[in-house]
């Protein structure tokens, strides 16, 4: 799919084709318009068919060409008959919304079913249709799709409603990863169509997506999705850089490309060895092209694009890796196989770049046809995963074949690692704020190390876990017992951040009866290791794992910017004074550690801080601090938001109805029409934070509100 960013005033959006379905997606999105109509004045019929869904049986039947399209025209039926009447933002007829999230996932290559829920996709949310019409007319396959993607009412979860609705949808999609499918081309049509919303409400959407469905589409392996929504929220966030990228990109779009002439070098290559493949020029899309020009400083022109070489069997990828590297001068810290070592979302390719005698560098992407289509949709290219598998040469079979049966992260392509841990610590975060804000936290992180584990298999984490965070992704709870690791054959400390293709082995004391140490959650970067320590911690107050010889101090602290601890409030510093640090200005029930500064005071910070990572990395040895009995706080909380008049006055009326006490507030300079308000507050109770912040965030043209970092100045 091509990719494509909409320009954030609304105007039409600039198209860059990426071989030939992004121009058929474009000729497909100019007739949802006249099909639109169609479905309100009566429509043709070809073939049996409504005309309106005609270019989406064409694309479903590309993939499967036996399909019984009896199934779509029904379910068609039903949602235009339901929808008759509603119009989008956009004034277009609403049916043509589920007809172009339908479109979308053909293209992929969705298998009926999903098709199916999808042109339904929307009636038991904006219609009087029912969950038991639904079931009753197409069975409970559809009915569950549906349901999983259908919105809870605000009426009933007030400003929790849209963390509980991603809450349900990851719950369903645990069951049926075709759940996350649906969503994922109902964000992306959304996406195309936001220039009708509010500034405001179109920075809103597109940070959800930024910070949630394209990490989510990341991890499911869904480029094709992945990519253009990455550019349609770069032009949102960042239009000043959005434009400069599309401007670097006209240029050298309307410049000789030199790719062209080393594809057909590398055509003419692999035809003289015999090896039948299909070269193309991938242009990269904007977000890709941002990336480069900030890391290498100045682009050159082969930097716009990489080539993609398509071949037959796996054995050819090798066979052409070989002819490249033999006719072309390799850069050996380009190579990377993940034909050998799929990634855990199920790509694989092999990476390299080449370079010619002129000097110019190509990146090559070097796969099989059926690699290209996982690469491209992903889970959506398994068909229905939960049925046998279908022939040695479908997609479900190499997927499920790249995946293996002995890892732990991809055994099972619909139930991955990362899912299994996200789905398992979402149990242990019942409040919709601290699931929200963990969620966000947890996709953020660059999922990028694979670490093989000793007994076989691999573990996925994030950069920058450590032993722990292995611990608890191999072994659970059970992990409470882990006394030391073993990292490429040497002892490790259970602090030891672990490196891409590390192997390493935990070690498990046989009493199972011992806990962690509270000085583990310095070293953890997974929720579900942080859930499982702060978890046993909490129900074993009495004590931890820390050996009796060297016991840590603890601190108990309560409401108050400082206060003076009773003898023996803080274990082995007597009478030390608690002060809540400045910079990050945590507030029950924040995860919080301590550290002992000058004159024997202990200043607390949120766990998340900065200075927390600084003084580890310093050897400072964290003081063990839990949270009193609570009273009034203090906290930093910034607000972000499109500048307009009153918007201050406004602000601090918000805050004060609330019955908070501004301490002090600065307004930063207007940057894109953006401003950024940090406001220093005085709760009378930290457990009234969650519900300030909603109400800020109410505030029109408010987009955003988050805890500060650092410390607001008067």
């Amino acid at each position: 799919m091509s990719a494509e960013a909409a320009s954030p005033n609304g105007a039409s959006p600039e198209t860059r084709p990426v071989d030939n379905p992004g121009r058929r997606r474009g000729r497909a999105r100019i007739d949802l318009r006249r099909l639109g109509r169609a479905a309100l004045f009566g429509p043709a019929s070809r073939g049996g068919l409504p005309d309106a869904i005609g270019h989406v049986a064409d694309a479903h039947r590309a993939h499967f060409p036996d399909a019984d399209l009896a199934v779509l025209r029904r379910a068609y039926v039903l949602a235009e008959t339901s929808h008759r009447g509603q119009m989008r933002k956009s004034g277009e007829p609403y049916i043509t919304h589920p007809l172009a999230v339908t479109l979308i996932l053909a293209e992929l290559g969705a298998e009926t079913t999903t098709l199916t829920a999808s042109l339904l996709h929307d009636t038991v949310e904006d219609t009087e249709v029912t969950l038991d019409q639904v079931r009753a007319g197409f069975g409970d396959e559809v009915c569950y799709l549906v349901d999983g993607v259908t919105k809870l009412e605000k009426v009933d979860y007030g400003a929790a409603a849209e963390p509980e609705t991603f809450r349900k949808m990851l719950v369903a999609t645990g069951d049926d990863v075709r759940v996350m499918s649906i969503k994922l081309a109902d964000r992306l049509h959304n996406m195309r169509t936001l220039g009708v919303m509010r500034p405001e409400k179109q920075v809103r959407i597109a940070k959800v997506t930024s910070d949630v469905l394209i990490p989510l589409a990341e991890r499911l392996g869904v480029q094709a999705l992945k990519t253009e929504l990455e550019d349609l929220v770069f032009a949102i966030l960042h239009p000043a850089e959005y434009e400069i990228t599309r401007a670097l990109i006209a240029a050298q779009d309307a410049a000789a490309d030199p790719l062209a002439v080393i594809a057909d070098d590398v055509r003419r290559v692999l035809r003289d060895a015999g090896i039948a493949a299909e070269v193309l020029i991938r242009p990269r899309h904007f977000v890709s092209v941002h990336r480069v020009r900030t890391k290498r400083g100045e682009l050159c022109p082969t930097d716009f694009g990489r080539l993609l070489v398509l071949v037959g069997e796996d054995a050819d990828c090798y066979g052409a890796l070989g002819e490249l590297h033999t006719c072309f001068t390799p850069v050996v810290s380009e190579f990377k196989d993940f034909i050998a070592s799929p990634k855990f979302n199920l790509y694989q390719s092999l990476h390299t770049a080449v370079a010619t005698p002129g000097g110019d560098v190509a990146e090559v992407l070097i796969r099989t046809h059926l690699m290209h289509k996982v690469a491209e949709a992903g889970v959506v290219a398994l068909g229905n995963p939960y049925v046998p598998l279908d022939g040695p040469q479908s997609a479900a079979t190499i997927a499920r074949a790249a995946a293996g049966t002995t890892d732990g992260e991809r055994a099972d392509p619909t139930r991955p690692g990362w899912l299994s841990r996200l789905l398992a610590w979402q149990e242990s975060a019942p409040d919709p704020d601290t699931f929200w804000s963990t969620l966000r936290a947890d996709l953020a992180q660059d999922r990028e190390i694979t670490v093989f584990r000793a007994d076989g298999g691999t573990l996925g984490l994030p950069a920058g876990a450590s032993c722990v965070d292995a611990a608890y992704a191999q072994h659970g709870e059970k992990a409470h017992a882990c006394i030391g690791a073993r990292v490429n054959g040497r002892l490790a400390t259970l602090s030891t951040v672990l490196s891409d293709g590390d192997t390493v082995q935990l070690l498990l004391a046989e009493d199972t009866a011992s806990g962690p140490s509270p000085d583990w959650l310095g070293h953890v970067r997974t929720p579900a290791a942080r859930i499982a320590i702060t978890g046993w911690l909490d129900a074993h107050p009495e004590g931890t794992a820390v050996p009796a010889a060297a016991p840590r101090p603890s601190a108990s602290v309560t409401g108050g910017a400082m206060r003076r601890a009773a003898a023996g409030a803080v274990v082995g510093v007597p009478n030390a004074t608690v002060r809540l640090a400045g910079c990050c200005t945590p507030v029950p029930p924040d995860a919080v550690t301590g550290f002992t500064v000058r004159g024997g005071a202990v200043t607390v910070h949120r766990e998340g801080c900065p200075s927390v990572t600084r003084m580890l990395s310093l050897g400072r040895p964290p003081v063990e601090v839990n949270w009193g009995a609570t009273g009034d706080c203090r906290v930093t909380l910034v607000a972000e938001a499109f500048g307009r008049p009153q918007l201050l006055a406004d602000l601090t009326e918000a805050i004060a109805t609330a019955g908070v006490a501004v301490v002090s507030a600065t307004v930063e300079p207007p940057s894109e029409q953006r401003v950024r308000h940090t406001y220093t507050l005085q709760l009378p109770d930290a457990a009234g934070l969650p519900a300030l912040m909603r109400t800020m965030r109410d505030v029109p043209g408010v987009y955003d509100v988050s805890r500060a970092q650092h410390p607001a100045t008067a």
